[in-house]
Formats: C-alpha cells, structure tokens, sequence
C-alpha cells in the first residue's frame, strides 16, 4: 500500500475543530464514551474482559472523534 501526500496529512496532520458545530461534535462523543466507560467500570467485573471492554471504548471514541475531525471541510 502506497500512500498519497495528501492522505499522509489526512491521517497524520492536525485537524482543529474549526466550527462551533465539530467541537460540539468531539464533546458529545466523548461525553457517550466516558457514559459507556463509567458504566462498565461500575458494572463489569474486573478481568482482562474489563480492560479489553475499556480499552475498544477508548479506541472508538478516538476513531468516533477521527472521523469528525478528518471529514472534508466542503461536506460541513
């Protein structure tokens, strides 16, 4: 897989949350995703199960927040 410059700097570069609206956005995922988290840390026995649940969590609201921040400026 050959990657192009610009999806170098889609992947790689900084992406601010250049509206009112996306850093809304970012706020309402993490806000689910720490919900989430609270619950199972509350509900979930401990275990390697636990982690994993809390660590996909943790990898969804990164890639939620990703897809936010990395959509082309021309779809807001």
């Amino acid at each position: 897989m050959v990657l192009t410059p610009q999806e170098i700097e889609k992947r790689f570069g900084y992406h601010p949350a250049d509206t009112p609206e996306r850093a809304a956005a970012h706020e309402e995922v993490r806000d689910a995703c720490r919900d989430l988290a609270v619950f199972f840390d509350e509900q979930l026995p401990g275990g390697r199960e636990k982690a994993l649940a809390l660590t996909l969590c943790e990898q969804a609201m990164f890639w939620a927040n990703a897809a936010i921040a990395r959509q082309s400026r021309e779809k807001s």
